[in-house]
């Protein structure tokens, strides 16, 4: 009997994995030239999306996974305050990087472009391995 590896793991380490592998490779490359044509500050500034792009996703995974057995209405008010909460928590990180740092020190332009590549990379990469499961959702009863 033939046994699928896939079948042991979760649907949420599935699309996490496979949003992981380039995002950490299209952060390697958006820091590599972020370094190159900014300097340290670029290098700061492409490091410092990548840990907030990867965490904002992360979050996002783990509410799926937190939600997976809740019933629709309880998933919905979960889905929606974890989004809030995370566009709330993103606007003051980046009040916080605007007034208390220098742009010496963080380039602004290597941060949003970094963050930009990698939001894209993440959602393609759990987009293809979305596609990849093999999801059989109940369909309801005929009548």
């Amino acid at each position: 009997m033939k046994s699928n590896k896939n079948s042991d793991k979760s649907n949420e380490s599935q699309l996490l994995r496979g949003a992981l592998l380039p995002t950490f490779l299209i952060g390697a490359i958006a820091i590599a030239i972020s370094s190159l044509f900014q300097g340290l500050s670029g290098f700061y500034g492409a490091l410092l999306a990548q840990f907030i792009v990867i965490i904002y996703f992360i979050i996002h995974i783990l509410i799926s996974r937190l939600a997976r057995n809740l019933d629709p209405i309880s998933t919905m008010a979960l889905a929606l305050f974890s989004y809030f909460a995370k566009l709330f928590f993103l606007g003051l990180f980046l009040w916080a990087l605007a007034n208390f740092t220098s742009r010496d020190a963080i380039d602004r332009v290597s941060f949003g472009a970094t963050a930009v590549a990698l939001t894209a990379a993440w959602l393609g990469g759990e987009i293809r391995s979305f596609l990849k499961l093999q999801v059989h959702l109940p369909l309801p009863p005929k009548q």
